[in-house]
């Protein structure tokens, strides 16, 4: 994953709305929600969401599927996993090099 990549996926996730729909998606599994089910679980009214859906669906995080006239929403739960392993890649990389204060 590139530097471009993860930081529109982590700006997607940037606000407290977007991350309770994305929640919302993540406890649905990989059946997904239709748009009214997810307002019916987090609240927030239908232009706002939608506005929401588009910007996760940008970032890759949330996928949708047109059925008949319906839309399905489903948390992309391979982007998500890409970019958790993204800023979880280097996790102690530095850990081996530092001196415990009273080393010598």
């Amino acid at each position: 994953m590139q530097w471009e990549q993860a930081a529109q996926g982590f700006a997607a996730m940037g606000s407290e709305a977007r991350l309770q729909v994305l929640r919302c998606l993540i406890r649905a599994g990989h059946e997904g929600l239709m748009v009214n089910e997810i307002q019916d679980r987090t609240g927030i009214a239908p232009s706002t969401l939608a506005h929401h859906l588009k910007f996760l669906t940008g970032a890759g995080v949330v996928e949708q599927e047109k059925i008949g006239r319906s839309t399905i929403s489903r948390a992309s739960f391979e982007q998500l996993e890409a970019l958790a392993q993204f800023v979880l890649s280097e996790c102690c990389a530095d850990a081996s090099h530092k001196k415990a204060a009273n080393d010598v």
